[in-house]
């Protein structure tokens, strides 16, 4: 019996991290979490984080667009 076919993405390539850094950049990314601190199953913190992570020239195109498309 074999394990399960687990394949990566990228096979073999290998990244720098100023590509990764630029590709990240060009299109933007958005990162969402939640992160709840309790005891006893009683919620004492909740910290929410939403963060937009992107180029000043993306985010301008990506206005004009929303404009011209309104």
């Amino acid at each position: 019996m074999t394990g399960p076919a687990y394949e990566p993405a990228i096979q073999g390539e290998r990244i720098a991290l100023v590509d990764l850094l630029d590709r990240v950049l060009a299109g933007g990314v958005i990162i969402s979490g939640d992160v709840t601190l309790s005891i006893a199953e009683v919620d004492l913190v909740t910290i929410s984080l939403r963060a937009l992570v992107t180029s000043i020239s993306g985010l301008v195109e990506a206005m004009d667009e929303s404009r011209e498309n309104s």
